[in-house]
């Protein structure tokens, strides 16, 4: 799941010029998750808006704006709201902004309401918690499926450093220690022969940005 936040309202403002018409975008997914880009959270930033003085033509609410079908879906089916707008507000993350300034064949200006933290899981008690930088190379097969790129602060790829105190981090002391994670889930397999296993420094180009993925071709491909 993509983790967003809502940018403030007055930032947001600061954007748009007040004669300004404003077509919204939601997202059904991550967003609506977060709570910063749902039907409720488009229904406030509509409100806020026009008690701003700015008109908004419309709003849609896609499932996953980053997939560019689904886009061109609900502009089509929204065409004359979107074409009256000067302007198209995105709820939703990065990704699916770009997805939407992509799709649009109006070439609407677009602004931001989202700011995009990470991709992270979500606990129990409804915490959002980050698991995966995208590294490129994953090493949870060897890791007891705890990943020390994104939980160790410093990236380690071959057991702790020599601030670990009590199974904390350095870094953070309310913070555990990645490793000893990684140690106690090993144990637990009964594969800790597997800390003995030296990895090579990480390949540092597989997240040479941006990637892009060809299905037909199989293939990861590094523009």
């Amino acid at each position: 799941m993509i983790i967003t936040r809502q940018k403030p309202l007055d930032e947001v403002l600061r954007y748009i010029r007040k004669a300004e018409k404003v077509f919204l975008v939601g997202c059904g997914e991550c967003s609506t998750t977060c709570k910063t880009g749902g039907e409720k959270e488009v229904f406030a930033m509509k409100a806020a808006l026009e008690k701003n003085g700015i008109t908004i033509t419309g709003w849609i609410m896609p499932s996953a704006p980053c997939v560019a079908a689904q886009i061109k879906t609900e502009f089509a089916k929204h065409i004359k709201e979107v074409k009256e707008a000067d302007s198209i507000l995105i709820l939703a993350c990065g990704l699916g902004a770009q997805s939407v300034r992509e799709n649009d064949r109006f070439g609407k200006i677009v602004h931001i309401a989202c700011d995009t933290l990470f991709m992270g899981e979500i606990d129990k008690e409804g915490v959002f918690k980050e698991r995966c930088s995208a590294c490129g190379e994953c090493v949870l097969e060897l890791t007891g499926g705890i990943c020390p790129v994104t939980l160790c602060a410093k990236g380690l790829l071959n057991g702790p450093c020599g601030g670990v105190d009590k199974g904390k981090c350095e870094t953070d002391n309310e913070r555990d220690c990645a490793w000893v994670l990684i140690y106690n889930e090993l144990k637990k397999r009964d594969s800790l022969d597997r800390l003995r296993q030296i990895r090579p420094p990480k390949d540092h180009s597989k997240t040479n940005k941006p990637r892009q993925l060809d299905l037909t071709a199989s293939s990861l491909s590094v523009k």
